[in-house]
């Protein structure tokens, strides 16, 4: 019996050491696996970044993004930080925020209508006459 025993515990011992082993290596190959995961992940984020440098500085995107923004978060002015007018995205902001909750929200719904409008605009306009406009001759508002 205790010669059995000795065989059992050199069997469990054994099959732990292969257990152990194992878990090693399936470690190892996740490891590896994050790391390539990890690369792949930066490389697809540097893409992205690299596309939306381009989508910003591209005019022809930058109607439709401005166009867009000025429709759904106008109120913000985040139209026309897009377009480089900073100046006037911080008035409107300004307008939204603080003398919105000055005025109980009616010179927030007019900054809003105003960023509507200016979204109709954006979006009208043809890609060379937006260009001109707002890129070149730098014109802020309407």
């Amino acid at each position: 019996m205790s010669n059995e025993n000795d065989n059992l515990g050199d069997d469990i011992k054994k099959g732990a050491e292969e257990v152990f082993d194992s878990a090693k290596e399936a470690a190892k190959k996740a490891k590896h696996k994050a790391g390539e995961f990890a690369e792949e992940a930066k490389e697809t984020a540097e893409e992205f970044m690299d596309e939306m440098k381009e989508t910003f500085e591209s005019n022809e995107n930058k109607k439709i993004l401005a166009g867009v923004l000025a429709l759904v978060v106008g109120g913000f002015g985040i139209h026309k930080f897009v377009l480089g007018y900073h100046k006037e995205g911080i008035i409107m902001l300004v307008c939204t925020l603080i003398l919105g909750a000055v005025t109980c929200g009616f010179a927030g719904w007019v900054v809003w209508v105003i960023s509507i409008i200016e979204g109709i605009i954006y979006l009208t306009k043809s890609d060379e006459e937006f260009y001109q406009v707002y890129q070149i001759n730098k014109k802020s508002w309407f």
